[in-house]
C-alpha cells in the first residue's frame, strides 16, 4: 500500500452513478459524526440536506461497516418521534507518533477523534529517524495483542518537528533532530506494517485545532506550536490549510524578531525560535525536563524574580510575530499550543495588549488570541487525522474488521 497518498479502499472505476452517490454520502455522514461527535440521525439530516429515510440507511450501512454506532434517542422536547443518536466506533482507529529532541510519544486514537492511550518514550539522546522507526515499532508491537482484538488500525500519522515532503513523507529538514532527507514515512512502514504518513507537527496541530478545538468555527485561523524541537507554525485559510508548493509553508518559528540577536541554525540571525525557547524555560525553573503540564506547573508556582522576567522577555519576542501573523494573514483567531500556550496562561493581558496595540488596526480588531484546547493530545489527533483521510473519503471500501474471527 502508498504511503504517500490517502489509501483508496476499492475501486471506483465500474461504480454506477447510483453508487458513486452512495459512497459521497457515506462519507458526508462519517465526516460529520468524526468532526462534530454525536449527532442524532435529524441532525445530520439537517446537515446534509438529505431526508431521513437516506440517512437511515446511510448509518445503518456504517454500521455494518462498524464505522458508527446508535443509541437510543435522548429525551426531546420536539414534535415528533425522537432520532436515535449517531457516535464515531472508536474501535477504527490510527497510531500516532510525535517525534522530538527528549522523546517519542506513540498514540492510539479512535474515530471521532478521542485519545485513547498516550505512551511518552523518554530517550537519553536526539533519536535518529531509524530508532524512531525502532521504537514505536517496538511500543506498538508491545500493544499488538489489544491491537489486535479490540481495534481495527486504518494506519499511523507522523507530526514532525521539520519540514516534510508532502507527496512522499520525506523529512527534507528537522534541523533539531539532526534529519536531513529522512524517508520516515518509509522507514515507519517497513518496521511497522502499517501504512503511514507524515507531515509537519504545527500543520497538522493547526488542522486538529480548528477540527475539534479551540478554532472551531474559524475560516481563518493561524495556529503556533512550541515544543522541545522549537517554534513551528499553520496556517489555515478561507477553511484551507496552506501548504505552499511542497508542503513547507507555516514556518514561523523563523520570523525575525531581533536584528541583534544569535545565529539560527537555519542561518539568520534572531529567528523567534532563538528568543523564545522551551529550553529557557525549563533551566530557569531548574527542570531537566517534562511535558508542557509539569513546566506550566512549575512556572505558575514560582515567585522568582528571574522566572518573571523570563515570562515577559520571551512574551514580548512572541508578540513580536503575532503581530506580523494578524498584519499578513489577518487571522479570526490565533491558536497557540506547547510551551507557548503555558506562555500566554501566564501572562494572557500582556501578550494580548502588546499584539493589538502594533497590529494594524483592522485586522487587530477581528483576532482573537487563545490557548490550544488538545493539550498534550492535539499532535496525536492531529497525526491521526492523516490515518483517517482515505477512510473518511471513501467509507464503503473500508474492508471489515470481524471481531468475531480474531
Amino acid at each position: 500500500m502508498s504511503i504517500t497518498e490517502p489509501p483508496v479502499f476499492g475501486s471506483a472505476s465500474t461504480a454506477t452513478t447510483n453508487d458513486q452517490t452512495r459512497r459521497t454520502n457515506l462519507s458526508l455522514i462519517l465526516s460529520l459524526v468524526h468532526h462534530r461527535g454525536t449527532l442524532t440521525r435529524a441532525e445530520l439530516a439537517r446537515a446534509t440536506g438529505l431526508n431521513r429515510s437516506t440517512v437511515a440507511t446511510l448509518t445503518s450501512q456504517l454500521s455494518d461497516l462498524e464505522l458508527l454506532y446508535e443509541t437510543a434517542p435522548g429525551t426531546s422536547t420536539n414534535v415528533g418521534r425522537p432520532s436515535p443518536r449517531v457516535h464515531a466506533n472508536p474501535s477504527t482507529a490510527a497510531l500516532a507518533i510525535n517525534p522530538e529532541i527528549d522523546a517519542i510519544t506513540i498514540g492510539l486514537v479512535g474515530l471521532g477523534g478521542k485519545v485513547i492511550k498516550r505512551i511518552r518514550y523518554e530517550t537519553q539522546h536526539v533519536p535518529s529517524s531509524q530508532e524512531v522507526a525502532n521504537i514505536a515499532a517496538a511500543v506498538i508491537e508491545g500493544m499488538r495483542s489489544e491491537l489486535d482484538t479490540s481495534y481495527r488500525i486504518v494506519g499511523i500519522g507522523i507530526a514532525v518537528p521539520g519540514l516534510v515532503r508532502a507527496d512522499d513523507g520525506v523529512v527534507t529538514y528537522a534541523p533539531h533532530l539532526s534529519w536531513n532527507d529522512e524517508p520516515i514515512a518509509e522507514m515507519v512502514a517497513r518496521a511497522t506494517g502499517y501504512p503511514v504518513w507524515a507531515s509537519n507537527d504545527a500543520s497538522l496541530g493547526a488542522g486538529g485545532e480548528i477540527i475539534f478545538g479551540a478554532g472551531q468555527g474559524a475560516m481563518d485561523l493561524v495556529y503556533l506550536n512550541g515544543g522541545a524541537s522549537g517554534v513551528g507554525g499553520g496556517v489555515i485559510s478561507n477553511g484551507s490549510l496552506r501548504t505552499g508548493v511542497d508542503g513547507y509553508a507555516g514556518e514561523l518559528g523563523h520570523t525575525l524578531v531581533n536584528s541583534e540577536g544569535v545565529l539560527c541554525h537555519c542561518g539568520a540571525i534572531g529567528c523567534l525560535e532563538t528568543e523564545v525557547s522551551r529550553q529557557r524555560l525549563l533551566d530557569v525553573v531548574g527542570l531537566d525536563g517534562g511535558d508542557s503540564e509539569e513546566l506550566e506547573a512549575a512556572l505558575a508556582a514560582s515567585t522568582d524574580p528571574a522566572v518573571l522576567a523570563e515570562i515577559e522577555r520571551q512574551l514580548d519576542f512572541l508578540a513580536i510575530t503575532l503581530r506580523n501573523a494578524v498584519n499578513v494573514f489577518n487571522p479570526q483567531k490565533i491558536v497557540l499550543g506547547g510551551f507557548l500556550a503555558t506562555l500566554f496562561a501566564l501572562a494572557p493581558d500582556r501578550l494580548t495588549g502588546i499584539v493589538l496595540t502594533e497590529a494594524l488596526d483592522g485586522p487587530a480588531q477581528g483576532v482573537t488570541i487563545t490557548r490550544a484546547q488538545l493539550g498534550s493530545d492535539l499532535l496525536m489527533i492531529g497525526a491521526a487525522e492523516l490515518a483517517f483521510s482515505g477512510v473518511l473519503a471513501d467509507p464503503a471500501g473500508l474492508p471489515l474488521r470481524r471481531m468475531a474471527q480474531l
